[in-house]
């Protein structure tokens, strides 16, 4: 067995106390794991035995979590505890970074919710961890504030709002927080994950967009009603006059076909469940 930082005395509490003023710690920065209790005996006693080492941090148990996950999954690749604070930050090298970072940073994203989940066991309080590999936040948050001012302007000189793909949360942040400051446009969010999205509201949006959507769409569905010449019954219970495939009195089309308008619905994508990030 290694007898590193292995320690001894009459009693348990005895060889644990000689373990932290070896390792110069605290009670609750050390990891105590026993392994005799002790004996006392008329002849030859047997002394108490522990191991005491020094607690990993919650940055330490994150990378040493990543630096096993990623050797499961035969990548070569090494991780560094930048900052471990308030927060953690890790950053991860390999030179398969692409298969680490994944499309849009979707394998970044799960290895770290996987890490922070282990960097905050048996913590009463969140800590945020922040995995990172090759600078891809940095490059993804400038494209993405690059995009949140292009679609900004774009909504406000359609006076129409404009809606983005789905994205992650840390992602709608970065739009939110790119955004935040502008007197022209507010964003919120909506959807339900994982399809949640951000939409640019201009403060110039035309207030009648909403109104005509409405009724373009009430026209639609009439026409698509109508369309095919289905045979639906009046209240009285008598069929209405021109279905059945005959054209209406004053259908106006040519060769006695009625010409089918399709609506289609321009207005607000509604703000019933939209929150803000």
């Amino acid at each position: 067995m290694d007898e590193t930082n292995v320690f001894t005395g009459k009693t348990v509490e005895e060889a644990v106390q000689a373990g932290l003023d070896a390792l110069n710690l605290k009670r609750e920065q050390a990891e105590i794991t026993i392994l005799e209790e002790g004996k006392k005996k008329l002849i030859g006693g047997v002394k108490a035995k522990v191991k005491v080492t020094k607690k990993s941090s919650d940055g330490k148990r994150a990378v040493d979590f990543i630096d096993g996950l990623t050797k499961i999954l035969q990548l070569e690749a090494q991780s560094e505890l930048v900052y471990d604070g308030d927060k953690v930050v890790i950053n991860i090298t390999s030179a398969q970074s692409s298969r680490i970072i994944g499309r849009r940073g979707e394998v970044l994203d799960a290895i770290q919710t996987m890490a922070s989940a282990v960097a905050n066991i048996g913590r009463d309080e969140y800590k945020r961890v922040v995995v990172d590999c090759e600078d891809y936040r940095a490059s993804r948050e400038k494209t993405l504030t690059e995009l949140a001012e292009r679609l900004a302007k774009k909504a406000v000189d359609k006076q129409r709002r404009v809606t983005l793909e789905p994205m992650n949360p840390y992602e709608r942040r970065i739009i939110h927080s790119a955004l935040a400051n502008s007197e022209e446009v507010k964003t919120i969010s909506s959807g339900k994950e994982p399809a949640r999205f951000v939409v640019i509201v201009p403060n110039n949006e035309k207030p009648y967009e909403g109104r005509e959507g409405r009724r373009e769409r009430s026209f639609g569905d009439r026409d698509r009603r109508d369309r095919g010449g289905r045979g639906r019954e009046r209240r009285d219970g008598k069929p209405r006059e021109g279905r059945g495939g005959a054209p209406r009195s004053g259908g106006g089309s040519k060769g006695g076909k009625r010409e089918i308008h399709f609506g289609t619905f321009l207005g607000n994508s509604g703000n019933s469940g939209e929150n803000e990030d």
